[in-house]
């Protein structure tokens, strides 16, 4: 089938580089918001009605290449990884799998259980916002945007404290070498953090298999004892997915929502006067500043997207970060307000039968978070000589840093 190709809009478009990415994706909406990217091999797409058309036919649509890396592995670090024995995590598998495996998963991840930890949660917010007070200036993504959503999650899996710099550090290796654009001897040591990271799951489906507490992980290996249709591989991929995606995203939405609070201080004032504008405004946010701002598909068969032909075996890169601003969905979706009364119809949680299992989760933790920090810190500012770089990579949105002044300029 001969496909004619629609172009990049946007010269010297880089796909790696999530800086300020907001006004090239506002040129794909509206000049070619479907078009094949050469440079990566992949078709963009960045209308929300074709985004959520992708996710939803998850036949001609395959999450199979969700975790493949994006830039292909070099040989010493292919070699690494079959040694290892690595396998795939719940979101790159398709139904029949993925049904029975989530369907299991789902039942260990329910609001009983995050109920059950909200005062833990609680707890491990206030006491890292601790660190703030008395402080002239802080790096926030490190002392509290990072470590927070780790502990909450290692509370829910059981994972002793100890272990935190080490699975955070397991994770970063996994997004670098799946999402980022790493090559040759580089590759190397993210290839041994991403089977360590492996390993370290196995390792905890066997223990909990031999000492069973009260976690998710033993939620899993106790329903399979009862039956379930459950390997414990599986089980491992379960916790290789869902200790990524736990934490990550929660750490990256923490910090970039206090910079979008921050450029638009009308909104802050608004939380900070009135708590209940809170679970709105996180709509708003998740909105306006995902975490993950684009995800891959594989297309089984010879298809259309919003008219335009696709071929049998392209990689689909549908951008939400575009998606969440198309106008003809959000009104003046460029601008943050946390008052859209259809914010939460976002896409920064997916759509279809991947929908992000932990999304209530995720939004507990960051509504206790910003209700605390609001309270205690109206004043807060951020210290605007300390520019935000954004680490390389094509999916997820991350600063290096948010340096702020909890109790404004002194």
């Amino acid at each position: 089938m001969n496909v004619q190709n629609p172009v990049c809009p946007v010269s010297g478009y880089d796909p790696y580089d999530l800086s300020a990415p907001h006004g090239d994706w506002k040129s794909f909406r509206e000049e070619a918001p479907v078009f094949y990217h050469a440079e990566t091999d992949y078709w963009i797409v960045s209308r929300y009605d074709d985004i959520k058309a992708v996710y939803d036919d998850w036949e001609t649509f395959s999450s199979e290449n969700a975790q493949s890396p994006v830039t292909p592995l070099d040989t010493a670090a292919k070699a690494i990884i079959k040694a290892g024995g690595f396998t795939s995590g719940l979101s790159a598998r398709t139904p029949p799998t993925h049904t029975r495996i989530r369907k299991v998963a789902q039942t260990a991840f329910s609001p009983r259980r995050f109920k059950a930890i909200e005062p833990q949660i609680e707890s491990i917010v206030k006491r890292h916002l601790d660190k703030l007070e008395g402080k002239e200036k802080v790096d926030f993504f490190r002392e509290v945007a990072y470590p927070v959503p780790a502990l909450v999650l290692f509370t829910l899996m059981g994972i002793p404290d100890e272990d935190v710099g080490k699975v955070k550090d397991w994770a970063t290796s996994r997004a670098l070498l799946t999402w980022g654009n790493l090559k040759g001897d580089d590759q190397v040591p993210h290839a041994q953090g991403m089977v360590d990271y492996w390993s370290y799951c196995c390792m905890l489906v066997s223990a909990r298999k031999a000492e069973p507490s009260d976690d998710f992980p033993s939620d899993m290996v106790r329903a399979q004892a009862e039956g379930a249709d459950i390997t414990d591989e599986e089980i491992a991929g379960v916790m290789y997915s869902v200790l990524f995606a736990g934490h990550e995203t929660t750490t990256t939405l923490m910090a970039n929502s206090l910079k979008v609070l921050m450029d638009n201080r009308s909104a802050w004032d608004a939380l900070c006067a009135d708590p209940s504008k809170i679970r709105n405004a996180t709509e708003e946010i998740l909105r306006y500043a995902p975490s993950i701002v684009s995800w891959r598909r594989l297309a089984k068969k010879a298809t259309q997207i919003g008219g335009v032909d696709i071929p049998e075996g392209a990689n689909i890169l549908v951008i939400m970060g575009a998606g969440n601003r198309d106008e003809v969905v959000f009104p003046n979706g460029e601008d943050f307000d946390i008052e859209r009364g259809n914010a939460r119809t976002h896409l920064s949680f997916g759509y279809g039968i991947h929908f992000c299992i932990g999304l209530q989760l995720a939004k507990l933790e960051f509504g206790i978070t910003l209700r605390e920090l609001t309270q205690r810190f109206p004043n807060l500012q951020l210290a605007d000589e300390y520019p935000i770089n954004y680490i390389p990579n094509i999916s997820f949105r991350v600063p290096d840093k948010l340096i702020i002044r909890p109790h404004g300029a002194t």
